[in-house]
């Protein structure tokens, strides 16, 4: 697939100001009111070219269909509806506008026009401290029926210390920027600069779930473990590569994979493209089996295996005081390259063993649509009202065996008493949707108060097995960035 090409172009010109005489030298470290009076860019904690960093974002809120709070999944609860989204509850919501995180980042002149550039970055639950782990979320809801399970996800975050990024690289102001080590995805980054929720865990489908947009289809391959990357941009153009190196034995959630980024400035308009390939890229999942089958481990998962081919393309308009987003995704998900008879150690150190790796999932292809559209007001320059919707699709693609009937209404229940959603098969067509609304307020440029809302329904096979369709999962919270 030819790779598709985006654009983005900063506009405006800056007004002569008034001749006065420079303000007296100050630090906006010298006392508590003026560091959180400053924003983070222009005030860093930062010492010879190193800065420390983070977000700590704490909330509480509502579901009308809820699974219990996991420390160790990185949205903590599901606010987006899922399998196991079962029954009301009120609720803590870690992260909810942003991942909190610590991390430091590093930018050293070290020859004239040569920087040393490095990042190590950290995601972590604020309630309990623990780190991202995804993978440790489903083992610890192996046994599990889906009415007693607490929420869980795969994710490309397996409790590393780094588990958003760790690398270090070179920047030259004309050549561009080349890094090695853990990096996003390209299409990782796309999704959250194009998201007028900013890639938000409570009110954005695509923040919520990397496996929409960020992972073009599979959550684990939003970043890689080892990768290099270049970027490199132009007055008006951008373009970039991400080749990953190695596969699952050095931590990575796929044998690899490649992206490239083009990108160019049409005034306010802001285009972006990227197209992906994933070679055995990994979805895990867990036994719901109580017992667990013979021969099987509580530490053990399965897994789902496919490459997978996709493309992006998104766009942002900006007209102050209004910023309009909006983007697709097309991903074709087939076969695999191998077989693994023999299973294979996952992401986080987890084995799927011999017979729990399934490869003929996309004997007939999976065809993943993704689309979204958006907008931010700024109301005041301390206040933004924000709407979006998100819609994905994705075909039937039932194996050539399935009777016609296969995609029939479901009449079985996924847990005693309840009532049967989607179709009988998860392979059937489906869609699942979502609407957010979120008003988010900075009383001071380090503090956001925020309150929002997202409300989001499954349909056909992907609300198949679902313990219920739809959730209504407003929440308020405070974020504080360092």
């Amino acid at each position: 697939m030819a790779p598709l090409v985006g654009a983005l172009l900063a506009f405006g010109a800056q007004a002569a100001q008034p001749q006065r005489p420079p303000d007296p030298p100050t630090s906006c470290l010298g006392n508590l009111g003026a560091f959180l009076s400053t924003s983070p860019k222009p005030c860093p904690l930062a010492w010879r070219g190193i800065a420390l960093y983070g977000v700590v974002d704490m909330g509480f809120g509502y579901s009308s269909h809820a699974a219990a709070f996991n420390p160790t999944y990185p949205q903590g609860v599901q606010e987006l509806i899922a399998k196991f989204s079962n029954r009301p509850r009120w609720q803590l919501v870690p992260n909810g506008l942003q991942r909190s995180n610590i991390g430091l980042a590093a930018d050293i002149d070290i020859a004239p026009g040569w920087s040393l550039i490095g990042n190590i970055d950290t995601d972590f639950d604020p309630y309990s401290l623990r780190l991202a782990n995804g993978p440790a979320s489903l083992v610890e809801n192996n046994a599990r029926t889906l009415a007693n399970q607490t929420a869980n996800g795969d994710s490309s975050r397996a409790g590393q210390f780094d588990n958003t990024q760790g690398y270090v690289g070179v920047h030259n102001q004309v050549y561009g920027a080349l890094s090695v080590g853990r990096l996003n995805s390209y299409s990782a980054d796309v999704a959250s600069s194009y998201d007028p929720m900013l890639g938000s865990y409570a009110f954005s489908l695509i923040g919520n779930s990397a496996a929409y947009v960020g992972g073009v289809g599979d959550t684990e391959t939003t970043r890689y473990e080892s990768a290099l990357k270049y970027a490199w941009s132009g007055a008006t153009y951008r373009a970039g590569a991400i080749w990953q190196f190695g596969g699952y034995a050095l931590g990575n959630g796929s044998n690899g994979a490649v992206q490239v980024d083009l990108g160019k400035d049409f005034g306010a308009l802001s285009l972006d493209a990227v197209y992906s390939h994933a070679r055995d890229a990994v979805a895990l999942s867990l036994y719901g089996d109580n017992p667990l089958p013979a021969g099987v481990g509580p530490d053990n998962l399965k897994a789902t295996l496919a490459n997978i081919d996709g493309a992006i393309l998104a766009a942002r308009y900006r007209a102050a005081p209004w910023t309009l987003y909006g983007g697709y995704e097309y991903a074709v998900f087939s076969p695999p390259d191998r077989a693994f008879p023999g299973g294979f150690a996952s992401l986080g150190g987890y084995t799927v063993l011999p017979g729990a790796v399934n490869t003929t999932a996309y004997v007939n292809n999976k065809r993943l649509q993704v689309a979204w559209a958006g907008a931010r007001y700024a109301l005041r320059p301390d206040l933004d009202l924000v709407g979006a919707y998100y819609l994905a699709h994705q075909n039937d693609y039932a194996p050539p065996t399935a009777k016609p009937s296969a995609c029939g209404p479901n009449t079985i229940a996924a847990a005693p008493g309840a009532t049967p959603q989607g179709t009988v098969n998860g392979y059937c067509a489906g869609d699942l949707q979502a609407v957010s609304a979120l008003i988010d307020y900075r009383p001071i440029n380090r503090v956001d108060l925020y309150a929002g809302m997202m409300y989001s329904q499954a349909s056909g096979g992907i609300a198949s097995g679902f313990l219920n369709s739809a959730n209504f999962a407003p929440s308020a919270g405070l974020r504080v960035s360092f």
